[in-house]
């Protein structure tokens, strides 16, 4: 039986940073382009991407020991990621309340400090328990897609740095 090779910790750490990349173009294409209003949860489930793109370029850079490390870190991450992922689900679901106060994400175009504090709304835009569907017909929302994605991401990324560590001295 013929085993599988692991890639190199460079392409690991690159392939890292570019599918937390996609995630991030993913979500703000939806906003942009396909009209979807982010919530302030929607919000906080993109800051685990940032991190791991950042930590995924940082690790391609460095010698394959602290870039493990780094990329071990990017797992954790990315089930932050699922964790906050699966707190939206369940706001969604009205199973609790969303833990953050607001639940708007008001937009800006621009100006001074006190012309944004102006256009915030005293209501919010959109309410973190109505969830928003992608694909017309598939009961799958958008934190849920976050969910399996960031789930999937953590357990691949684990997945392949464990084999790797395994496999190489």
């Amino acid at each position: 039986m013929r085993r599988m090779t692991v890639p190199a910790t460079r392409t690991i750490a690159l392939a890292c940073a570019v599918a937390a990349g996609l995630a991030l173009g993913i979500a703000l294409v939806a906003e942009h382009w396909g009209g979807f209003a982010p919530c302030a949860l929607c919000l906080w489930e993109r800051w685990p991407y940032r991190v791991i793109v950042v930590l995924g370029l940082v690790a391609a850079v460095l010698p394959r020991g602290p870039a493990h490390i780094l990329l071990w870190v990017a797992a954790l991450a990315a089930l932050a990621g699922a964790a906050l992922g699966a707190v939206h689900v369940g706001v969604e679901q009205h199973f609790w309340a969303s833990p953050l106060p607001e639940c708007a994400a008001p937009t800006f175009s621009g100006g001074s400090i006190a012309d944004m504090l102006k256009a915030m709304p005293a209501q919010p835009a959109k309410p973190c328990d109505s969830p928003s569907f992608a694909i017309p017909g598939l009961p799958v929302s958008l934190a849920a897609m976050n969910l399996l994605y960031a789930a999937a991401f953590a357990l691949l990324l684990a997945g392949v740095l464990w084999r790797s560590g395994r496999d190489r001295p």
